[in-house]
């Protein structure tokens, strides 16, 4: 562990840190071959769960190919445009879309911000105000499934990935509401003006011009909800059908496209595996020395309050958001976290979505904090300029975390609709 986290402390890349400090950890015990970490990397990464992963960040990159962005982004402006500030509150409801479509807040702030952060600088927008708008909006993208680290507890645990899909709707939906509210009363204070006239006229014909863009999120939530697909089988049935409008539809993605948005898919979706596959050879070593039971009691040896606990638990997750990168933080923390259900007495569901809020929330925050990294970008502030704007903006993501830790309800209702 201490060699990992000393890795971690000289910016080694995440997946090195974790396989060289596992590797060391093999051979430090000395009682197994180093043949075992090929095949750890291979048990890793060796699910039909897992499977949906490189699909889901593979629509995401058809999708931005395919002339998905500017339909979802018209519609949202029909929707929300007339607020004051309108952009804002766009750039929060598009990402809400697009986080039904790609599972990766990186990837929706990338999407949606690549348009709307030049289209708010233009427009007024103080520069990094409008960079902190789009990160806050990209971090719902963990949230409303589909969720690429809710696939990974759901991996880890052996919680229903459906189940975890379904209850994270109505909390990402609760998110986007009070954001796109803040950001709302800030554009009313700074004079930022609305985009648009409020019509039901404009509403129908954006959506009609976007009803097939938004047909993945239906395909995707529905085949789920009413148990027609696994999740796995879902994001495969998303992949088709994205190429499908892409190609033959908007006719934006041509056949010699193909192995660009292929070769695209596997190098964004590598990045994940691999540190999923290293992680795997740590986790491993991890049960051997029971680690995660010695951790878990350690806690419960500190109190055995489960509103306390809790509590300690979305400390633990913020700072290590803060400081790991998200695939990381789940294989490392999970299996301590979920050691402590029985003494927390909430479902193991309602446990990640807490998980995955609150590693969102890391989304944010440096240095680390990839949606706010990947906004600053494209707006052209630096990193410290950002971190001070979204300030206000984690505020009231950390109430919402409050609420989706304490009322059940909030993740459960929908939750237990779906089958496991």
């Amino acid at each position: 562990m201490l060699s990992m986290l000393s890795l971690f402390a000289v910016n080694v890349p995440i997946a090195i840190a974790i396989g060289t400090a596992s590797i060391l950890g093999i051979i430090i015990h000395g009682q197994f071959p180093l043949m075992m970490v090929v095949q750890r990397l291979f048990a890793g990464v060796d699910s039909f769960h897992l499977m949906a992963v490189p699909l889901f960040m593979f629509v995401g990159v058809i999708m931005e190919a395919g002339g998905i962005s500017r339909r979802i982004i018209d519609f949202a402006n029909s929707l929300v445009g007339w607020l004051p500030g309108g952009l804002a509150a766009v750039s929060i409801v598009s990402a809400m879309f697009f986080a039904g479509i790609s599972g990766s807040a990186a990837a929706d702030t990338a999407a949606v911000g690549a348009v709307l952060i030049p289209a708010m600088k233009n427009s007024g927008y103080e520069s990094d105000f409008a960079a902190a708008v789009q990160a806050s909006g990209g971090s719902i993208g963990v949230i409303i499934p589909p969720s690429i680290p809710m696939i990974i507890f759901g991996f880890l645990t052996g919680a229903s990935i459906g189940q975890l899909f379904a209850g994270g709707i109505l909390p990402g939906v609760l998110i986007g509401i009070t954001l796109v509210a803040f950001s709302t009363y800030i554009s009313k204070r700074k004079g930022y003006a609305a985009t648009t006239q409020f019509s039901m006229a404009q509403v129908w014909e954006s959506f009609k011009r976007a009803i097939l863009a938004l047909g993945a999120p239906v395909i995707i939530l529905g085949g789920i909800l009413f148990g027609v697909f696994t999740a796995t089988e879902s994001a495969g049935a998303a992949v088709m059908y994205a190429l499908f409008i892409g190609m033959f539809v908007y006719k934006k993605i041509k056949v010699k496209d193909l192995v660009r948005l292929f070769k695209d898919g596997a190098v964004t979706s590598s990045v994940v595996m691999f540190i999923i596959a290293t992680a795997s050879i740590f986790s491993w070593i991890a049960a051997i020395e029971d680690i995660p039971a010695v951790l878990a009691n350690t806690l419960l040896g500190m109190t055995q309050n489960s509103v306390l606990l809790l509590l300690i638990i979305n400390l633990i997750l913020l700072i290590a958001g803060t400081f790991v990168e998200t695939t990381a933080a789940l294989i490392l923390l999970v299996p301590v976290i979920a050691a402590m259900v029985p003494t927390l007495g909430i479902d193991m569901v309602h446990l990640g979505v807490i998980v995955v809020a609150n590693l969102a929330i890391g989304m944010l925050t440096p240095p680390l904090g990839i949606c706010l990294i990947v906004s600053g970008a494209i707006s052209g502030d630096d990193l410290v300029a950002v971190s001070r704007r979204i300030v206000p903006f984690l505020i009231i993501l950390l109430m919402n975390l409050f609420i989706i830790t304490f009322y059940a309800p909030l993740t459960m209702w929908m939750a237990k609709m779906v089958a496991k």
